[in-house]
């Protein structure tokens, strides 16, 4: 018997209220008629209409599920589950599609959606797949919970081991790709980022293996194979320009970091560290003295995730970056909407009266780049250039 036949409506968390589901989908027919159904379920529905607005609801709220549509304008639902990805591996998320192919299955699975379904869907479906993914979550939410409670022990020997064992594979694994930062102005590639993959199926996002490191207690031996693999082809063609490395914060506490035999040292003064706005520096007791070792060692610093963090002025404060990485949430759609025009050209003005250069990231359409452009935006980076790929890429200016 299909195990999804048999579930029912979920009923209400103890002190929770309803499930909360939410519903993405630029048809307002399909959404209407999704909303009805599962409100008829007694779930709490929030529904939008485009995948811009997806990203703020996931980013500002919680959800037991989220339905996306594939197909939408602008941010679509391969992007929105990356973004859900990101900041949260639980929440399941299935999408819909009334035009299957292999282009969009692969990356759904990469990703992690939980299901994968083609339109029309009858109720029946909706209701088993989406209370499916309800109760799912609900499971991990309570195993979090008997975690807390009863510490580490509530976790058997067996499946420490069997995580480790596919950890393992996953590091033997892993490859490093790289995607191009053009400078628009002089039609230039300025540099790459260096970002991080795996070739075992069961991990097969960067969410899954750096989650798992820190299930294992592993996340240093994982960033420090990291950036002993990065400077390789940068190493070996210093006509590639910069390379834009992502800094666990963390990694601040490492010695390893500073050590000067390392490969990511020894090409120092071609290497940009960028440290994530969304992370908190508390975790380093001493950042200033280890910001300051770096730059006499020749890196330069980043702060990444411009626009998305909580710590904007003490991580200005104390790392003093030389570069900042817009977010990509205000980039998407930049051409449609005002107030992202308004921020970007203010960021990018105050930016240039302080001496440091911006990278917009995330840049996937033409009108995107040329408004960016227009708003004195000169680095560039997104999907509209290229994909991360295993080697370096040129890109056609044309």
């Amino acid at each position: 018997m299909d195990s999804q036949a048999a579930v029912a409506a979920p009923s209400p968390g103890e002190g929770r209220g309803p499930a909360r589901v939410l519903v993405v989908d630029d048809m307002p027919a399909v959404v209407r008629a999704f909303q009805r159904i599962l409100q008829a379920c007694g779930y709490q529905v929030e529904a939008v209409s485009d995948g811009a607005e997806a990203v703020e609801c996931v980013r500002s709220n919680r959800y037991d599920a989220v339905l996306s549509d594939i197909s939408m304008p602008g941010t679509d639902g391969l992007e929105l589950l990356k973004v859900i990805r990101e900041q949260d591996m639980e929440v399941p998320v299935i999408l819909v599609t009334g035009d299957p192919s292999v282009e969009t299955a692969i990356p759904a699975v990469e990703y992690g959606a939980l299901s994968y379904l083609v339109k029309p869907v009858s109720p029946d479906t909706l209701r088993k797949k989406v209370g499916w993914a309800v109760h799912l979550h609900q499971l991990a939410r309570m195993k979090r919970e008997a975690f807390r409670v009863l510490g580490e022990v509530s976790q058997s020997d067996a499946e420490k081991a069997e995580l480790g064992a596919v950890y393992d594979s996953a590091l033997e694994k892993l490859k490093i790709f790289y995607q191009p930062i053009v400078r628009w102005s002089e039609r230039t590639v300025a540099g790459y980022e260096a970002l991080v993959r795996s070739g075992e199926p069961e991990m097969p996002s960067p969410g899954h293996l750096f989650e798992a490191g820190e299930r294992l207690n592993r996340t240093v031996e994982l960033n420090r194979r990291i950036r002993v693999m990065a400077p390789g082809p940068m190493a070996d063609d210093p006509s590639r320009g910069l390379l834009f490395f992502n800094l666990h914060v963390l990694d601040l506490n490492d010695e390893t970091l500073v050590d000067p035999n390392s490969p990511l040292v020894a090409i120092a003064d071609r290497v940009v560290l960028e440290v994530t706005e969304r992370a908190s520096l508390d975790q380093v007791p001493a950042v200033r003295s280890r910001v300051a070792q770096l730059r006499e060692l020749g890196f330069r610093i980043a702060v990444d995730d411009l626009g998305a963090g909580y710590a904007g002025l003490s991580s200005f404060a104390l790392l003093e970056p030389d570069v900042v990485k817009l977010d990509m949430a205000l980039v998407r759609d930049v051409h449609k909407e005002a107030t992202k025009q308004r921020l970007v050209r203010s960021m990018t003005q105050l930016c240039a009266d302080m001496g440091l250069e911006v990278v917009a990231e995330g840049v996937e359409c033409e009108e995107e780049c040329q408004v960016l452009v227009e708003l004195g935006a000169d680095l560039l980076q997104g999907y509209y250039f290229a994909k991360p790929a295993p080697a370096f890429i040129d890109v056609d200016f044309q």
